[in-house]
This record gives structure tokens, C-alpha cells and sequence, in this order.
């Protein structure tokens, strides 16, 4: 799909109503009219492929044409995955119990898989004994459906638990991830994980990007679920910029702990790094994967990997201070 195609075919498919209300938040923060924004807008949809979404996120209101360049927007990131993702293997990694069989060598938690004609009898063995656990649609993103489960969802056995849990669209239930205590320090009420971006690439081939992915409250850390995001030194393991979420907001503090962002030192994150290089030659097929990694106090384990990873995160504008976006890290793996 040319640019001019993916333009036209965004623009039938615009939210008109979301993107006009867009505007108006933008004309606020860059003092610039509603004209001026709609009109600059365009330019970047023509040019870079970047929607409303990714305007507001890496405020390219505020970038010359030579930093717009940088960024990775929608449509780059989209081209990037129909070229390097065979989607016939997409489904190894958006069903989540396919995903937990394929990579258990790196996933050490109890899981069932919930259908139908599910085990009463396995289900009820596998909560018996637990304080809650986590239930999740088998294929969604962002957060979307999931539920966390305490004893009384379970206390009548069995049969009614999978009744509740079938009528909650639930596909998978898993244990909770017990996260180091050095992680719960920034946000004790969510995992907060690694996501960690491999890339097969043609000149070079390793981690692309890394973010560690902050809750603010909520079970899920997801950006979407008013999460927020830092990026991570690939070497050191250490967060390099405040936490920044979609809606511009930024902190150099956790608002809920006060720990500080900037130089966070993620555990075991040398082991981290070669899971996700180890996993990524599992299927050379899926060329670009974004890891969802949370560390537990014996290490390192997956979450979740993605076939179509967001691009939402490696572009938000706090995280490049110097206008200059991710694009050119990509750049050393492949030609985009």
C-alpha cells in the first residue's frame, strides 16, 4: 500500500468527531489555531503516514520536517510488521494459550485454558489454593477484558466458576505474577513490565527498543489503562527519561510512591534481554516481537509477546527530548 493509499484509506475511516475534539486540546497546548493544526495535520498524514493519535503523542506540532522524519508513526510501523511478520504464525503469538504453550520454557505459572468443555474438577484444583487469579480473553490487546478473580468467584466449585468465568469471555486463567519487590516499589497495584522489542532485521539483528511500562493504579500497566512509560538503557537496565503517558502527562516521581523514575534499576534485566533473544528465534518467521516481560524475584518471565506491536509507546514526545524519534534506531536493523 502506497502512502497516498493508506491516506485515503485512513480518511474513510477517520473518527471525525475524536479528531476535531483533538484539535481543540492541541489548540490549547500550542496556542496555534484549529486551521493551522487540520492543515499540519494533513501535511504529516501525506508525508509520514501519522494519523491524529500520533500527532498529539509525539507532538509533531512542535517538529521541523527533518525531526518529523524520526518518528515512527502508524503507517510506518504497520508496513514494518506486514514485511517482517508472516501472519500465518500471528496466531502463535494472539492466542494466549497457544502463546503459553510455545514459550512454558519461560513461563513457570499454572494456567488453564477456558472453554466449554473445560474440567470442572482441573479448574477448581488449580484455585483451590490461591488468594486470586487473572482471567483474560484469549486474543485482545491494551488490556481489554481482563478480570482479576478472588476465592468467593470459586467457593462453589468448579462448574459455577467456569459458568462465570465462560459468560465473562474469558479464555484463559492464569496465576498471578508475584513481581519483585523492587518493581512493586514504583506501583504496587499492577505488574509492571518490560516491553522489550526484538527485531530480525537484514543488516543487524537483537533488541530494537525497550520501555519498562508503569501502572498508576489500576491492575493493568497498559498506557491505555492510564499506565505510563519509560524508556530503558539497553545496557544498563536503567530508565532514562520521567514517565510520560498518552495524554502528555509527565512524572518524575511515581504519583502513587514517590519513587523516583529516572535511573530505576530494573532487576535481572541482563537475563531479560536474552530470554526475549532467545524467544525471538523460536519462530524466524515473526521477525518484529514486542515482549511483555515482568520479573518476578527468581527472574525474568513473559507475559504476553506481540505479532503487531503498538507504536504508541517508542513515540511518545517526552521520551526524545531533542525532537529526534526512534525511526533511525530501526534504521541500523532494516531499511524504513
Amino acid at each position: 500500500m502506497t502512502r497516498m493509499q493508506y491516506f485515503r484509506h485512513r480518511l474513510f475511516r477517520m473518527d471525525w468527531k475524536a479528531m476535531w475534539k483533538t484539535t481543540g486540546l492541541l489548540k490549547k497546548r500550542s496556542g496555534k489555531s484549529r486551521i493551522w493544526l487540520i492543515t499540519d495535520m494533513v501535511k504529516c498524514a501525506v508525508r509520514y503516514n501519522a494519523g491524529y493519535i500520533d500527532y498529539k503523542i509525539a507532538q509533531m506540532y512542535k517538529l521541523n520536517d527533518e525531526q518529523r522524519k524520526t518518528v515512527i508513526t502508524r503507517g510506518i510501523s504497520n508496513e514494518i510488521v506486514r514485511r517482517m511478520n508472516n501472519k500465518e504464525f500471528w496466531h502463535y503469538f494472539d492466542d494466549k494459550a497457544q502463546f503459553n504453550e510455545q514459550f512454558k520454557k519461560w513461563i513457570p505459572r499454572k494456567w488453564i485454558r477456558i472453554e466449554p468443555d473445560t474440567d470442572p474438577d482441573a479448574l477448581y484444583a488449580l484455585c483451590r489454593d490461591q488468594e486470586e487469579m487473572i482471567g483474560k480473553p484469549l486474543e485482545g490487546s491494551s488490556g481489554q477484558g481482563i478480570r482479576k478473580y478472588l476465592p468467593d468467584s470459586w467457593k462453589g466449585g468448579g462448574k459455577s466458576f467456569l459458568k462465570i468465568l465462560l459468560d465473562d469471555g474469558i479464555g484463559i486463567l492464569e496465576e498471578v505474577v508475584q513481581q519483585h519487590p523492587r518493581m512493586a516499589s514504583l506501583c504496587p497495584t499492577s505488574v509492571n513490565t518490560c516491553r522489550i522489542a526484538t527485531l530480525l532485521g537484514d543488516k543487524k539483528q537483537g533488541i530494537v527498543y525497550a520501555f519498562l511500562r508503569i501502572g498508576n493504579g489500576k491492575v493493568m500497566d497498559n498506557v491505555d489503562c492510564g499506565g505510563m512509560a519509560s524508556r530503558i538503557d539497553l545496557d544498563t537496565g536503567k530508565l532514562l527519561t520521567v514517565g510520560a503517558d498518552k495524554q502528555g502527562n509527565t512524572f518524575i516521581k511515581h504519583p502513587m510512591t514517590n519513587t523516583s523514575i529516572i535511573g530505576f534499576e530494573i532487576p535481572f534485566w541482563k537475563e531479560a534481554k536474552q530470554m526475549c533473544l532467545e524467544a525471538a528465534e523460536k519462530f524466524p518467521e515473526m521477525r518484529y516481537v514486542a515482549w511483555d516481560v515482568a520479573i518476578t524475584p527468581d527472574g525474568p518471565t513473559f507475559i504476553e509477546g506481540n505479532s503487531f506491536p503498538s507504536h504508541a509507546i517508542p513515540q511518545f514526545a517526552a521520551h526524545y527530548p531533542d525532537g529526534i524519534g526512534i525511526l533511525p534506531e530501526f534504521r541500523k536493523f532494516i531499511d524504513c
